[in-house]
């Protein structure tokens, strides 16, 4: 089944500057989440179209590409003029006519049509040999850079992770995900894109990751934010809880008379900082007093008795 247009998909116009692209694939993004849909085929199909919509049109060289109609809604490429192409770039500075990876045209060529093009124009073949007095030199071009997209979980940005991109053709890609990566970040694996001609080097492949909330935490720069339900006894009396962590479960201790609200601070259980090594940020746990599900017929009698003659205003401080 054809790609639907990504700029339906992601439900913005495609004069949409890049940043309301951004904006509208983050928010459907992570709507359609398979963590936050699980079981839901449907959702996990909506993702996987929102993630090929994206690497479309939330790629400068390849939004331009489809706007132009060298490539279709599935990154494919179409049918292009190779003469066309070469009459562009022989227009170029001297030194500058068949070098670098924007000359595109020629790597969608098959190795005959290059030979047709150079013989066409009274150069030599890919052998580089001399076609006559001044004849060319060798073709030689560095492969183009292929650009990719990689959904993660929250917990393998902050712990680091090895991950496997399926490629179109049945080809995939090993990523290693440093500790700390942070949503939007690029990485790039050299020499894992588009192949070189005439023997140049082969291009990067260029990975924009993107991290899927999580259910708990929270990141903010290089810490780490949650809101800890406790109960009222653990709010009045204090004592020792459990409290879930990026990598564990740590105990943390609950002064008396915690008021809902508190933050407490677990040092080093944030996000690790890169290049600094077993260095990391700090974890916020906010506590938020829960009451018991079902009334309490105890603690109803006990503050009907005790309330009458232990009234505070909580509220002073908004007036």
């Amino acid at each position: 089944m054809a790609s639907r247009n990504p700029y339906e998909v992601l439900g913005v116009k495609p004069d949409a500057e890049d940043e309301e692209i951004r904006a509208a694939y983050r928010k459907l993004a992570k709507k359609f989440h398979p963590d936050l849909n699980p079981g839901s085929k449907q959702a996990e199909a909506k993702f996987k179209e929102l993630g090929t919509a994206y690497d479309i049109v939330g790629d400068k060289d390849k939004r331009g590409r489809f706007d132009r109609g060298e490539i279709d809604a599935s990154g494919t490429e179409k049918p292009q003029n190779p003469y066309g192409a070469y009459r562009h770039y022989a227009d170029a500075d001297a030194g500058e006519r068949y070098q670098g990876s924007g000359f595109r045209g020629a790597q969608n060529m098959s190795p005959e049509d290059l030979d047709d093009l150079f013989s066409f124009f009274g150069g030599a073949g890919r052998g580089g040999g001399q076609g006559g007095e001044g004849g060319a030199r060798q073709f030689r071009m560095r492969g183009e850079d292929r650009h990719y997209l990689l959904n993660i979980d929250f917990l393998d940005a902050i712990n680091g992770a090895q991950k496997r991109l399926d490629l179109p053709g049945g080809k995939s890609l090993d990523v290693r995900i440093p500790a700390g990566l942070r949503d939007g970040q690029i990485l790039r694996l050299t020499g894992q894109g588009g192949e070189g001609l005439g023997g140049g080097p082969p291009g990067d492949a260029l990975i924009e990751v993107h991290v899927a909330p999580h259910s708990l935490f929270r990141r903010e720069g290089d810490d780490i934010h949650m809101d800890l339900p406790v109960t009222l006894g653990e709010a009045v009396l204090g004592g020792r809880v459990a409290v879930p962590t990026a990598d564990g479960s740590v105990t943390m201790t609950i002064p008396a008379n915690a008021n809902s609200g508190r933050t407490l601070r677990l040092k080093g259980k944030g996000v690790p900082k890169p290049g600094l090594a077993g260095e990391r940020g700090d974890q916020y746990v906010t506590l938020r007093v829960m009451l018991p599900d079902q009334p309490d017929a105890d603690l109803t009698a006990f503050l009907k008795d005790w309330a009458p003659s232990h009234q505070y205003d909580p509220r002073s401080k908004l007036r």
